[in-house]
């Protein structure tokens, strides 16, 4: 007798709830704060100069390794990349060709993030994470000019996976956030004294952030409200305490670091942490509320969230979980050898500062030359160089190519560097025994030539 395939019951609920229809509220207000930002973010890159700085005056480009290929435009083009994506940020806010703006403006911002890493800021990463998300749910179902131009796709509700993806990506970048605290730099609030040490000339808060107390409640206070907003949002009790203190932590955090659209990103992120229907009523009054029926599973194709949406999301979330703790496999202090500090949400963990100078030489002829990245870099990539192992192996194979045009027949590339993290003595950070022209970069092991933190 042929055996019939069963579903476990916990398997089966979850499937259930996460396909259940709920009002959609949250997803289109969100889709309509997400676009300002977008638009904000790529705009404010011009205005504040951040394109100019990092695309226009360096004639020496650094990009993730593997992606040399991606290089700015010339003249003044990056600024009309930039502006382009600015437009596009305003047509995803309005739903105009909603998943044709969304992933162009992904294309594009992927494409800058990958261009140059010398301003590698976690929220650039988390913008493309969420453009992936909001390619995946019809963010324009309401309140775009896309349900004018098609009615079809109008409705007043989702699926609930729609909502959930997002409070799972926010809960992830929270919760490793706290994890990546955990650590006596950290708990001593070291990096936090060095950073408020030059913010004493603010006016009202200035002399206050010189407080070792205060320094420390917020190192402790930042690790506890990582730990606990995800959960706190969750429980209905405490949301509106844990919104509110959300919103004072984002606050203070852009107005004491300056830190980008990421703390507009994280208060956006709170809607879907709350009941549908209060955000309809907060937020679209003249938005019909759902009757009984609406919100029975049968009220929607019970596809929407079909096998490949499935697989494809418990692999993104897997990676999401992975990336995070890849450092813990990797010899060293992530926090001096940088090895997996990227994309795993290790946000303004330290202080970190150094000097460099590197020797070119051609073993056939004796010849040695002493280089200052401030020949070649502006002064930004100047003082990020020193203190990034990865930038430095890469601006030594610029130097091995440069030399090779200048007539060296052979050339190694040594490097003579000295770190210094959290305001510790300055120590030796590089091999300088090692020939950086001459060794592989090997993105999943421990680099040998980065020498270890002596404590």
């Amino acid at each position: 007798m042929a055996q019939t395939a069963t579903i476990s019951p916990v398997r089966f609920h979850l499937l259930t709830w996460l396909r259940q229809p709920v009002d959609n509220s949250p997803l289109i207000i969100f889709r309509l704060f997400f676009g300002l930002l977008l638009a904000l973010e790529a705009g404010g890159a011009i205005a504040t100069g951040w394109v100019k700085r990092n695309f226009i005056e360096p004639t020496v480009h650094l990009p993730f390794i593997g992606f040399e290929w991606l290089k700015p435009l010339p003249g003044d083009g990056m600024y009309y990349y930039y502006g382009l994506m600015a437009i596009l940020g305003l047509l995803i806010l309005f739903g105009i060709y909603y998943r044709a703006s969304l992933a162009a403006y992904m294309l594009l911002w992927w494409a800058t993030y990958l261009m140059q890493k010398v301003s590698y800021n976690n929220h650039y990463y988390l913008i493309i994470l969420l453009c992936f998300l909001m390619l995946l749910v019809p963010a324009n179902a309401y309140a775009s000019w896309d349900t004018r131009r098609n009615a079809a796709i109008r409705s007043l509700t989702c699926s609930r996976w729609c909502l959930a993806i997002f409070a799972a990506q926010i809960g992830i970048v929270y919760t490793f956030a706290a994890i990546a605290k955990i650590y006596p730099d950290w708990l001593q609030a070291m990096p936090i004294k060095l950073w408020f040490s030059v913010k004493a000339h603010y006016s009202l808060i200035g002399p206050l952030l010189q407080k070792h107390e205060l320094q420390v409640f917020i190192a402790y206070g930042g690790i506890l409200f990582d730990l606990f907003i995800t959960p706190f949002l969750l429980w209905h009790k405490s949301r509106k305490w844990a919104f509110i203190a959300s919103l004072f932590f984002h606050l203070f955090n852009s107005t004491v670091f300056q830190v980008g659209v990421f703390p507009y990103i994280g208060i956006a992120l709170s809607v879907f942490f709350f009941n549908p229907e209060t955000i309809r009523r907060l937020f679209f009054r003249k938005k019909p509320a759902l009757s009984v029926t609406d919100t029975q599973p049968n009220a929607v194709p019970t596809n929407s969230f079909t096998p490949p949406i499935f697989y494809l999301l418990t692999i993104y979330f897997i990676i999401q979980l992975l990336l995070p703790i890849r450092h813990w496999f990797i010899p060293g202090d992530v926090h001096w050898t940088e090895e997996g500090h990227r994309m795993a949400w290790q946000m303004m963990l330290r202080a970190k500062t150094g000097t460099i100078y590197f020797e070119v030489r051609n073993p056939l002829t004796g010849q040695s030359q002493t280089v200052y990245p401030t020949q070649f870099l502006t002064s930004k990539q100047a003082s990020v160089l020193p203190v990034r192992p990865d930038l430095i192996w890469q601006f030594a194979q610029f130097l091995k190519q440069h030399y090779q045009k200048q007539g060296y027949q052979q050339v190694q590339v040594f490097a003579f560097a000295q770190a210094s993290l959290n305001g510790r003595p300055y120590q030796t950070f590089i091999d300088s025994k090692t020939d950086l022209a001459a060794v592989p970069w090997e993105p999943y092991k421990h680099a040998s030539w980065i020498l270890p933190y002596a404590q």
